[in-house]
């Protein structure tokens, strides 16, 4: 008769008898620096707009984006993402605000670099879709298509005036085939070398970007499936993957992260440069929703989401919870 205390000899949860014990051997650890914040700043307002399906999160006025700025450096975060909202008026076909020096995301860059100088990443959205008429990220050819060839002269053209408004870092997220290169080339020919890529080499054609497009003031009509990656599919991941870095990708992205969590993870074990992973509008609304309705601990979702985003390979997280993540981790 086997009596109890001698088997089984192997219990692991001796590993998670109290809260010390399990912090001492927890494997996953999130850190302030770890998350980048995705902020956004619209033309022509005096105040904050709140965004309905995002609970907490606001089109920012110039003003209160070099606030949310400061506050970031001083929650220990290493960098924000900026996307730019232009006035409805001055959209167009080609989507003139996104290389005009004087269009909205170019002058909140030039806000935030003169705010926080090099205590914090200045990332920018290097896409068409905020800026042009139609919403799509690229431009349209006679048929309605979007041209990919053509939209990479304008990913060129947005790269040089975002590093000259005060980039550290440009982000190409249309999924345009060789935007990757074509952004290199156009960031050196300017003297830019020292501007670095964070390539959204994995990006899904995904519903949980639904917020979004009410933070970024989005015209589009139709789906982006012709140039966004397929929730089917994972294969295409890795050659996307490997295309980027090819052309001189100096940091990945996938996007969604946490229904993409496998991807995610085989993303990371083949990279040999830093992968990022993006939490998106749809993934913090869902939880922010769920909590006010009092179904599931905020807090707790929170940290969980963010680990296992972690936990699946990501270096650094972007996401609409950086700085209150962040204070609660210091």
């Amino acid at each position: 008769m086997t009596m109890y205390g001698s088997f089984p000899g192997s219990r692991p949860r001796r590993l998670r008898t109290s809260p010390v014990m399990r912090r001492m051997v927890a494997e996953t650890r999130l850190h302030p620096a770890d998350f980048i914040l995705p902020a956004f700043v619209r033309e022509g307002i005096s105040e904050p707009v709140p965004i309905s399906a995002m609970p907490g999160v606001v089109q920012h006025t110039r003003d209160s984006l070099k606030k949310a700025a400061a506050e970031a450096v001083a929650a220990g975060i290493s960098g924000i993402m900026l996307f730019g909202v232009p006035e409805e008026s001055k959209k167009d076909a080609l989507g003139t605000p996104g290389t005009d020096p004087d269009g909205i995301l170019q002058v909140a860059l030039r806000d935030v670099r003169a705010e926080v100088g090099d205590e914090l990443l200045v990332m920018s959205d290097l896409c068409l879709d905020e800026t042009t008429d139609h919403g799509h990220c690229g431009v349209l050819d006679e048929l309605g298509r979007v041209d990919n060839d053509a939209t990479l002269e304008r990913y060129a053209e947005m790269a040089q005036v975002q590093a000259d408004a005060g980039a550290h870092v440009v982000g190409p997220s249309g999924m345009m085939d060789g935007q990757i290169g074509v952004v290199r080339d156009a960031l050196d020919q300017i003297g830019r070398e020292d501007v670095a890529i964070l390539a959204y080499s994995v990006k899904y054609a995904s519903a949980f970007f639904g917020p979004f497009r009410e933070a970024v003031g989005s015209s589009l009509t139709g789906d982006r499936k012709t140039y966004q990656q397929d929730p089917a599919n994972a294969r295409e991941s890795m050659r996307e993957l490997a295309l980027d870095l090819e052309e001189g990708a100096d940091m990945v992205m996938v996007k969604p992260a946490g229904p993409y969590l496998d991807i995610l993870a085989k993303v990371a074990e083949v990279s040999d440069v830093p992968v990022a992973a993006y939490q998106i509008s749809g993934e913090y609304s869902m939880i922010e929703a769920a909590a006010e309705k009092g179904w599931i601990d905020r807090d707790k979702a929170i940290f969980e989401a963010l680990t296992g985003i972690k936990r699946a390979g990501a270096q650094n997280i972007l996401t609409y919870w950086a700085v209150e993540a962040a204070q609660k981790l210091r």
